[in-house]
């Protein structure tokens, strides 16, 4: 079940003996155990009849008892264990020994005032064992995976409701620049722009411009229209504020390396025939991203496109063979696009 339906229930109050919260998205992760706590435990029972177990340091047989165990003064018992990496194909080393069976002897006939969570915060887990096969069969399994940057506007909007603001749409395309994907940065980010409109108000592209934090990805976008715009003073005080904020050459050269060749790919598509939708779920980008390389694109023509390309590359062997200095090779690199677009122009 994915983490939308979960948390659409939880709310409702249709709530499982046995949970099994799995993936790398730890924010995710953190969320459906929040709204467990809120919707299942009443706030006088919180202190009583929450138990919190590493799974690395207490072994499950114990977390079964005490699921088992009554309630104290209270109807309902949540008891929630982390890292269960018995689940995985390649357990990590405890030094703890986990009854299994105990566990799936539970799963089979659990209690019906205990909610038993187990959160395997892994990228995968082992099919082949019989106790991850009984959780998939007889537990809500609730996947919480990366977030795709094609369904960034939705994440962004939900993450917006609880602080009672409203994101223009405008704006997401921003926030795809600036943070990308990262649940917990995306939120960090929506809670100050959340504090300046205040509660009800509206997050406009200009204030999203005047607030969200930079990053080096989204000054890359900036060295291009520097490029584009054979603009090499503006191109060189670019990478100057770049270097005062320790950003290191190589990967700045790879950052714009990676945005000439999502530009050349559009180029090739469009030539193909490919629609801008057809062109995000080939190269698997945002269309945003292709949207903004179909209106650089024009400005190149392909066999330039591939000299650019040569040029990185070069430059990138250059640095790592010892040949010359990287901050004095970034430098060599903005003169050398910027001559190829005044030559060609």
């Amino acid at each position: 079940m994915t983490y939308l339906d979960t948390i659409k229930k939880i709310k409702k109050k249709q709530f499982s003996p046995v949970y099994l919260i799995h993936g790398t998205e730890t924010f995710l992760m953190e969320k459906v155990k929040k709204q467990l706590i809120k919707q299942v435990m009443p706030n006088e029972d919180k202190d009583t009849n929450i138990s919190m177990y590493d799974l690395e340091e207490v072994a499950i047989q114990d977390v079964i008892y005490d699921a088992e165990t009554y309630p104290f003064l209270g109807e309902t018992k949540l008891v929630i264990a982390n890292q269960a990496s018995f689940l995985q194909t390649k357990p990590d080393k405890t030094g703890v020994e986990h009854d299994l069976e105990a566990l799936q002897a539970y799963i089979n006939e659990p209690v019906d005032f205990s909610i038993l969570v187990l959160l395997a915060p892994y990228e995968k887990l082992d099919e082949r064992k019989k106790v991850t096969k009984l959780l998939k069969k007889k537990s809500e399994v609730v996947t919480c995976e990366p977030v795709k940057e094609w369904d960034l506007q939705k994440w962004i909007k939900d993450i917006a409701i609880p602080f009672n603001v409203f994101v223009e749409d405008d704006v997401i395309p921003l926030f795809n620049q600036e943070i990308g994907t990262n649940l917990s940065m995306l939120e960090k980010e929506i809670e100050k722009l959340a504090l300046y409109v205040g509660e009800n108000g509206t997050v406009t592209r200009e204030i999203a411009q005047l607030l969200l934090s930079r990053s080096a990805d989204t000054t890359g976008l900036q060295l291009v229209d520097a490029v584009i715009e054979k603009n090499l003073s503006r191109a060189i005080q670019i990478y100057k504020d770049l270097e005062k904020a320790k950003e290191d050459p190589i990967a700045l050269i790879a950052l714009l390396a990676s945005q000439f060749r999502t530009i050349t790919h559009v180029k090739v598509l469009k030539q193909k025939g490919y629609s801008q939708q057809q062109m995000a779920q080939q190269l698997k980008v945002h269309p945003y991203v292709v949207k903004i390389s179909a209106s650089r694109e024009t400005s190149f023509h392909l066999e330039e496109l591939r000299k650019i390309l040569n040029i990185f590359a070069e430059t990138d062997a250059q640095i790592k063979r010892g040949k010359i200095d990287k901050h004095l090779a970034f430098e060599l690199l903005l003169y050398k696009l910027i001559h190829i677009k005044t030559a060609i122009a």
